[in-house]
């Protein structure tokens, strides 16, 4: 995991855990093309190194990811030529893109979010598999207050699925900000806690991933994310079925079994 990047900081807090911190905090982290192209190899590495058992993503300074760089995002290699329109489409796939990468990762992906998350930052925060926030944190879909749609980088399919589609369609429509208090009384997040507490309340969190078997963990992040795309109950109880069936014939499964019965700790092998 170790690798030196322009716009993100890569570590690892505790073993088993890579922290992505979204590092341009003078503009509030807001996108650049150098800061996606750094996620996306960040999150490339992460899902390579099997040590690795859950990622978190923050923000450096006070904010989160302000969205959109609006002083410049920069132009996409090969695009150089292309229209006004072309060149916007172009960046806005590339941006979008990170959704389907934190879905694609193998590992639960906990956003830790410290101030603002607006726009493609809270469209990271959505894509995440766990949201804690600190009490600083305000969350927006401003779209709609600049004369174009709110439904952007996947949050029109994910947030009515997070907060039901009565809500979202109240914040996408209106375009206003909400803050930690309602974030989490929407379920927008699991929690709140002070600016002081949020690494620590993830940390924790994937201390509690990292004791799951990895292949079980794995398969749960697949199916959760699989089933939210599924048309029917059956379609998704056939899924969930190969899969448990899959996952009990592991090494990791029957030694859990016999250590279930006989109270002991598992060693998780990943075989």
């Amino acid at each position: 995991m170790e690798q030196s990047y322009e716009n993100i900081v890569v570590d690892s807090p505790r073993s088993g855990v890579a922290r992505i911190t979204l590092n341009r905090p003078e503009r509030l982290n807001a996108l650049t093309l150098g800061l996606v192209d750094d996620l996306h190899d960040a999150l490339d590495r992460a899902d390579n190194h099997h040590e690795t058992r859950a990622i978190i993503i923050t923000g450096a300074g006070r904010g989160f990811c302000a969205g959109l760089d609006l002083t410049g995002f920069g132009t996409i290699p090969g695009t150089e030529t292309f229209g006004q329109q072309q060149q916007g489409m172009a960046v806005q796939q590339h941006i979008a893109e990170i959704v389907h990468h934190m879905r694609d990762v193998r590992q639960p992906i906990i956003a830790a979010i410290n101030g603002a998350a607006a726009g493609g930052g809270f469209a990271i925060a959505c894509a995440s598999d766990i949201r804690y926030c600190s009490t600083s944190a305000k969350f927006g879909t401003a779209f709609v207050r600049l004369g174009v749609s709110g439904c952007d980088i996947g949050v029109s399919w994910m947030l009515p699925r997070l907060i039901g589609a009565s809500r979202a369609w109240e914040l996408m429509l209106t375009g206003r900000v909400v803050d930690s208090e309602e974030a989490n009384r929407i379920g927008l997040v699991s929690n709140v806690v002070s600016d002081d507490e949020l690494i620590d309340t993830c940390l924790a969190v994937a201390a509690e991933i990292e004791s799951n078997s990895p292949f079980g963990v794995w398969m749960t992040k697949e199916v959760m994310w699989s089933n939210l795309e599924i048309p029917s109950l059956r379609a998704g109880i056939d899924m969930e079925n190969r899969t448990q069936i899959l996952a009990s014939g592991t090494e990791d499964s029957k030694k859990a079994m016999t250590s279930f019965l006989s109270r002991t700790q598992v060693d998780w092998k990943n075989r």
